[in-house]
């Protein structure tokens, strides 16, 4: 049976047989007798996200006390949710994500937990998704950028809206008319500096 560890664009975490692109945690927020997760969504202001292959290593997902196991459809649902690449494991991303996030955000020299406290303050408000007014018309984002309008998550990819689910994207004709900006500005600063994020084969198709 699957496990209520899939993220959303929203930041939520689902239950879906739908296997995600990256891994990634947001410290432990699990109950590893059970493998359920606990009331709390986040335990630490790091929400990275990783690879789900590196070195080889093997792990039992949600099975010990250690950070907790989230999926993620692909980078542009973590950045949407309020993530960033981790150092470790995807250290060139990583440097390479921290490079455009400084020259989006002229700044210089930051480190990985200045970008989470200011990623942080962007993602969440009293505790739920923080939404943000669109800086451009949305046909105009970068890809990779995503949009909420209703209960639904939109991918913008070359002037297109293609629609969010578990399983992918979508094309979608629907008209977009009130939108709000899922992606955190200081991250959609950083795609409009350069970085690519890694979009799922169904954005590309």
């Amino acid at each position: 049976m699957p496990l209520q560890n899939r993220v959303t664009p929203t930041g939520d975490i689902i239950v879906t047989p739908h296997r995600g692109m990256f891994t990634g945690n947001r410290g432990i927020i699990h109950d590893p007798a059970t493998k359920t997760l606990l009331k709390k969504r986040w335990s630490s202001p790091a929400w990275i996200t990783c690879l789900c292959e590196f070195r080889g290593w093997r792990r039992p997902v949600m099975a010990r006390r250690s950070w907790t196991e989230l999926f993620f459809l692909d980078e542009a649902t973590a950045f949407a949710a309020g993530h960033r690449p981790c150092f470790f494991c995807r250290r060139d991303d990583a440097r390479q994500f921290r490079a455009a996030w400084e020259a989006g955000n002229c700044a210089s020299g930051i480190s990985a937990k200045t970008m989470d406290a200011v990623l942080h303050r962007e993602r969440l408000h009293r505790g739920r998704k923080r939404l943000h007014p669109l800086p451009m018309p949305w046909a105009d984002l970068p890809a990779g950028a995503m949009v909420q309008q209703g209960e639904d998550s939109f991918l913008v990819m070359q002037g297109r809206a293609l629609l969010w689910s578990p399983a992918g994207y979508a094309a979608s004709a629907r008209q977009l008319d009130d939108v709000k900006l899922l992606t955190p500005p200081s991250t959609l600063r950083a795609i409009i500096a350069g970085y690519q994020p890694v979009l799922h084969p169904t954005a590309l198709g």
